[in-house]
């Protein structure tokens, strides 16, 4: 309401004195996910993944918990954005407009080369997976009831890979470069750094 009185009075010209809704104290939402995959769900979660009829979804789930790249990012990959030899994916396009080059590890470029040789595909321009977002919420939730997996969404990969990563000792500049956050206030928002393993390195 504030913005739409903002834009009646700013570009309509409405004879408005002032915004009342400018003074109005907006709720604090506490809408912070903490959900990590544990090991034995990520298992649950792959193989349930194999067995399904898109042979197409659990490539795209091993490369979402290795790169955490969000579903639209995933969706938008085409086979000249995949570089096998320097193990990088260049992303034309992200949600905040601005290309970057994904570094791979090795289980992400094995996945790809095999899903490559196994789709064989035969357009320069094709698609790594020719999918719609809907069809693989769709297939998520069908997958994530199959392993008995509660309160688990794909976004959670994204969250699993970054925190992953920072339990792996890269740095805080290292682990932007990879999710491609440029505000490093939520990219702490995204890192839920698992307590034992903390105390393991404590222990070494």
């Amino acid at each position: 309401m504030q913005h739409a009185l903002d834009i009646a009075e700013r570009d309509w010209g409405f004879p408005l004195p002032t915004n009342p809704v400018r003074k109005v104290r907006r709720p604090v939402i506490r809408n912070r996910r903490e959900r990590r995959i544990t090991p034995d769900e990520r298992t649950a979660l792959l193989d349930a993944a194999a067995s399904y009829r898109n042979q197409m979804i659990r490539p795209l789930i091993v490369l979402a918990l290795e790169t955490a790249m969000r579903r639209g990012e995933l969706l938008a990959i085409r086979w000249p954005d995949f570089d096998a030899q320097l193990s990088v994916i260049r992303l034309r396009t992200s949600k905040n407009g601005h290309a970057r080059t994904i570094p791979l590890s090795p289980l992400a470029v094995r996945t790809l080369e095999l899903l490559r040789s196994r789709t064989n595909a035969c357009c320069a321009n094709d698609r790594v997976f020719p999918m719609k977002g809907n069809a693989v919420q769709l297939a998520w939730c069908r997958i994530v009831d199959r392993a008995g997996i509660g309160d688990l969404r794909f976004h959670d990969c994204r969250h699993e890979a970054i925190s992953s990563l920072f339990e792996r000792g890269f740095s805080l500049p290292e682990v932007a470069l990879i999710s491609g956050h440029r505000d490093t206030r939520m990219l702490l928002r995204y890192t839920h750094l698992n307590a034992v393993n903390i105390v393991a390195k404590l222990h070494a």
